[in-house]
C-alpha cells in the first residue's frame, strides 16, 4: 500500500509551557513535547513526544490511525528528545507522507514501562488527539519490547496490532490469563521481530513466547534476522511492509467489539 507524498505531511504543534529538563529545548520540525499526569493510582509522569499528519490539524472530524511507541532503556531519562534516537519518532522527521499519529512517551530513569501505566496513558491520549480507536498499534524495542508485550497481554481489547521487537518476555506472562482475556488475545494480530546473534535479549524469548502464543491459537508471526545483533529495530522500523501490515488492521474487524 504505496501512500500519496501529496496526501500527508507533518506539522509541528505548540509546545506547552512545561519547565521540565528536556521540555524547554526548541522542537525539531515536525514534532512537539507535553506532558502527561496522572495523580490517581497507579500516580506516574511522563514527557512525550506527538507527531501528527499534517491533514489532521484541518480535519478535526477525521480519526487517525496512531502508533504508540516504547522506546529501550537507553532512552530513560529527562530528555524527552532522547526518545527520537531510535524508532518511529525518529523516521516519521525524514517523512512527509506518514499517515499515522505517532506518541512516544519517555520512561523515567530507573523505571521501566509497567502494563498498568500504559494502559492509562493510552487512555489519556485517545481522548486528547484524534486518534481513531480501532486503530490503535502498540510496539516497543528491547525494554520496550517488554513493555509491549506486557501491556498486550494485560490490556490486548485496547490495540488493532502490536509489534514487540527484542524484547525480553518470559512466557510466565502466559500464566493464569482467564479464558475471556485469551479470545481477546488471539484476536490481536502481533508481528515479533528478534537478531539472531543478540547478545542482551537471546532469541529465544521471541521464539518462546511465539511459540507459546501460537500453540493457544494466536495470531502471531516471528521474523528473526540471522545476522542482527541487539539492534534489530532500524531494519524492522524501515520496512514499509510493516506499516502496510498495520494499516490492515483495525479492532472492529479483528473482532474487539470493545478495548479494555
Amino acid at each position: 500500500m504505496k501512500i500519496p507524498n501529496c496526501l500527508f505531511g507533518l506539522c509541528l504543534l505548540a509546545l506547552p509551557a512545561f519547565t521540565g529538563v528536556g521540555l524547554a529545548q526548541s522542537a525539531p520540525a515536525g514534532e512537539s513535547a507535553a506532558r502527561f499526569e496522572q495523580t490517581t493510582a497507579p500516580a506516574f509522569a511522563w514527557d512525550y513526544l506527538v507527531y501528527m499528519p499534517k491533514a489532521a490539524t484541518n480535519t478535526a472530524e477525521k480519526k487517525w490511525p496512531a502508533i504508540i511507541f516504547l522506546h529501550g532503556s537507553g532512552e530513560r531519562g529527562t530528555n524527552v528528545w532522547d526518545v527520537a534516537k531510535h524508532g518511529p519518532p525518529k523516521i516519521v522527521k525524514d517523512k512527509d507522507d506518514f499517515p499515522f499519529i505517532v506518541i512516544s512517551p519517555q520512561c523515567p530513569p530507573q523505571k521501566s514501562w509497567q502494563a498498568e501505566e500504559v494502559w492509562a496513558f493510552v487512555k489519556e491520549m485517545k481522548s486528547k488527539y484524534p486518534i481513531d480507536e480501532d486503530r490503535i498499534y502498540l510496539t516497543g524495542l528491547s525494554m520496550g519490547g517488554g513493555g509491549t508485550w506486557k501491556t498486550l497481554l494485560a490490556h490486548p481489547g485496547l490495540f488493532a496490532a502490536a509489534v514487540p521487537i527484542c524484547g525480553p518476555a518470559s512466557t510466565n506472562l502466559l500464566a493464569g490469563i482467564t479464558p475471556d482475556k485469551l479470545e481477546k488475545i488471539k484476536q490481536v494480530p502481533i508481528w515479533v521481530f528478534h537478531g539472531a546473534k543478540d547478545p542482551t535479549v537471546p532469541v529465544k524469548n521471541s521464539e518462546d513466547m511465539t511459540a507459546a502464543l501460537k500453540a493457544l491459537g494466536a495470531n502471531v508471526k516471528l521474523t528473526i534476522y540471522p545476522d542482527a545483533v541487539h539492534d534489530s529495530w532500524t531494519q524492522t522500523y524501515a520496512k514499509q511492509e510493516l506499516y502496510t501490515w498495520l494499516l490492515s488492521h483495525d479492532r472492529a474487524s479483528n473482532g474487539h467489539p470493545s478495548g479494555k
